[in-house]
């Protein structure tokens, strides 16, 4: 048996994608603004029917690009988000953080009952005033954020909300949809989400693949 005939050239395999992405995916639901993320998430996940799903406050992509300009971060809650993201195309060396093996996070983790990915929030305080947050991994990342907020910490300028699973996946993100004066996000309903696309998000805001 002949081994199979395939596409080689990336340059194409990227054309393709992308046109098979946008031919198969309905936005007409979404903000124009909103479409160039819903592209990138679709084409990390394979799923054109995720759009249906997403759900936004504000227009979470002019205020996360305008934080990437500004110089602010980028906060990940997991490493695979964070690594994610291609930093050379963030528009001023952006810093990407994920805090998780700071030091004591594991002791704090401890010490509240909660996982490190809750924990670590805390240590995202003093660097979130008016960054974008990305969460791809953790649901207790995204309720602890929403508890401090509420204790009208420093506001991120995005967040892009993704936790994914199937325990309080869908209710942290229905929980950040039913938050008063949340910032800006985009989110995904339901049990789907994750690391990619997260990141994908993030990249649709600095125009990376």
């Amino acid at each position: 048996m002949s081994p199979p005939d395939y596409l080689r050239d990336p340059a194409e395999i990227y054309r393709r994608s992308f046109e098979t992405v946008r031919a198969e995916t309905d936005l007409s639901r979404l903000p124009a603004s909103l479409h160039e993320a819903a592209v990138r998430i679709v084409h990390a996940c394979g799923m054109p029917d995720v759009v249906a799903d997403l759900d936004w406050r504000g227009d979470p992509v002019t205020a996360g690009r305008g934080a990437l300009a500004a110089g602010r971060p980028v906060i990940a809650d997991s490493r695979m988000v964070a690594h994610g993201v291609i930093r050379a195309r963030l528009p001023a060396c952006n810093d990407v953080r994920c805090f998780l093996d700071e030091p004591g996070v594991a002791d704090d983790a401890r010490r509240d009952a909660t996982t490190r990915s809750a924990a670590a929030v805390d240590r995202w305080l003093p660097h979130i005033e008016g960054a974008v947050v990305a969460i791809g991994n953790a649901p207790t990342a995204l309720f602890r954020l929403l508890e401090r907020l509420g204790e009208e910490v420093p506001r991120p300028a995005a967040v892009f909300a993704f936790p994914v699973g199937f325990v309080g996946a869908e209710e942290s993100k229905r929980a950040l949809a039913g938050t008063d004066g949340a910032p800006p996000f985009l989110t995904l309903h339901g049990r789907r989400g994750g690391s990619a696309i997260a990141a994908a998000a993030v990249n649709a805001l600095a125009g990376g693949g």
